[in-house]
């Protein structure tokens, strides 16, 4: 194979023509769909309130999910869903969960609107539990971990520290622990 040689005059004027040519790139406007009230609309025709508001939020994205170890049963969890509790699983909450040994993690961020009833509602169930706070590099490490993608994010831990339950607002958290707030 045979190695072209070039001068530093040919180098220097690829070099010019290539930023020549990278500072006059046009393209086209980008139309972004986003979640607003319940279905998927442009966010270019949101009002002034709401596209603030999406300018605030922040996505849980992963740069590289190698880094965060992600095992096969963190991605079951990840794919569990709170409002479809079964009887078997509402009888290991009963059972398991709200003996003293059970407990929880909740994911939270400074500025999640919905995040304030659920930590006051937890504070109230008998059990021991974290608050994680997403908004930390080691706090989204964890979320990642464990398939959290939206704050707040409650998840119920047995005994064993098997998890047995999500939840996400103050009304699946009341189907959750509906069986300990009637025994209480």
């Amino acid at each position: 194979m045979e190695t072209k040689t070039r001068t530093l005059a040919e180098i220097d004027a690829d070099i010019t023509a290539t930023k020549e040519a990278l500072a006059n790139v046009r393209g086209s406007e980008t139309e972004v769909y986003a979640r607003i009230v319940g279905y998927y609309r442009a966010v270019r025709n949101w009002n002034k309130g709401k596209r603030e508001e999406y300018n605030h939020r922040k996505m849980f994205a992963l740069a590289d999910n190698s880094t965060y170890e992600i095992t096969d049963a963190d991605k079951a969890c990840a794919c569990s869903s709170p409002a479809r509790i079964t009887k078997t699983t509402a009888g290991a909450l009963a059972e398991n969960a709200f003996s003293n040994s059970g407990s929880y993690e909740l994911f939270t961020r400074k500025t999640c609107p919905n995040c304030p009833p659920v930590k006051a509602y937890m504070a109230e169930v008998p059990m021991t539990g974290t608050t994680i706070d997403v908004d930390t590099e080691s706090g989204l490490a964890e979320a990642a971990k464990k398939g959290v993608f939206a704050s707040p994010t409650v998840i119920v831990y047995d005994a064993a520290g098997a998890e047995i339950a999500r939840g996400h607002n103050v009304e699946e958290l009341t189907a959750i622990f509906a069986p300990v707030v009637a025994e209480a």
